[in-house]
């Protein structure tokens, strides 16, 4: 899912690399809706991806005016300072220490099911008008926009797709592993997000899948040597 949140934003030209920032606050949204307003667990992984988009939409007024490295660094700063703001904030989401007993609502259909669901969701969109304006402004964003084609208006909604599916990833996540921490949604798991998404390649849909696949499984069958 991690995986399909970044071939989003890839798929329209833009190095966004805010997706683990998304993940962490849709982790925490969904484990405090959970935790203190005691909400149903559909309700948390709404709200786990309604947050992302909702910051997606604010911060990408100004960072999608960026394009290559520019963007890239942009969104990597914005995801220091979540770690800074969650770290600051320990009355709601613990700071350093993290969020301890968090109900472990995910099963694995939930994943299952919520790839399957997204997967069918995004090859109906790479058919459609919108995923071919996609296509036209990754390859040339001026020749695109000369065509017709509201350029802002795509990579907005590429860019709040995309934080919408990470949040998703993290509302499962924060209920499957009983904890959550700043630390989990640094530098190193964007990075890790992105390689994920360039080993598979952006050509298919299948690509982020297998890639995130092999670099999930790989140290577990090289543990032994």
């Amino acid at each position: 899912l991690l995986a399909l949140s970044i071939y989003l934003t890839l798929s329209c030209g833009m190095l966004a690399m805010a997706n683990a920032a998304f993940m962490g606050i849709g982790a925490y949204t969904a484990a405090l809706l959970t935790m203190r307003a005691e909400v149903a667990f559909p309700l948390a992984l709404a709200g786990g991806m309604a947050m992302p988009a909702l910051v997606a939409f604010v911060i990408g007024r100004p960072t999608l005016r960026l394009s290559g490295v520019y963007l890239a660094m942009a969104t990597l700063a914005f995801g220091e300072v979540v770690r800074i703001v969650v770290l600051n904030t320990e009355d709601w989401t613990g700071g350093a220490l993290g969020l301890n007993g968090i109900p472990q609502l995910t099963q694995w259909w939930h994943v299952a099911l919520a790839l399957v669901l997204v997967l069918a969701v995004l090859a109906r969109l790479r058919r459609s008008k919108v995923g071919r304006a996609f296509e036209a402004i990754k390859l040339d964003e001026t020749a695109a926009a000369l065509m017709g084609i509201d350029v802002a208006a795509h990579k907005m909604g590429a860019f709040v797709l995309g934080a919408m599916l990470a949040g998703l990833a993290g509302a499962l996540n924060a209920h499957l592993t009983f904890f959550i921490g700043p630390n989990e949604y640094g530098f190193d798991r964007g990075v890790e997000i992105l390689t994920m998404t360039i080993l598979g390649g952006i050509n298919s849909l299948f690509g982020p899948v297998s890639g995130a696949l092999i670099l999930t499984l790989l140290p577990e069958l090289l543990r032994g040597l």
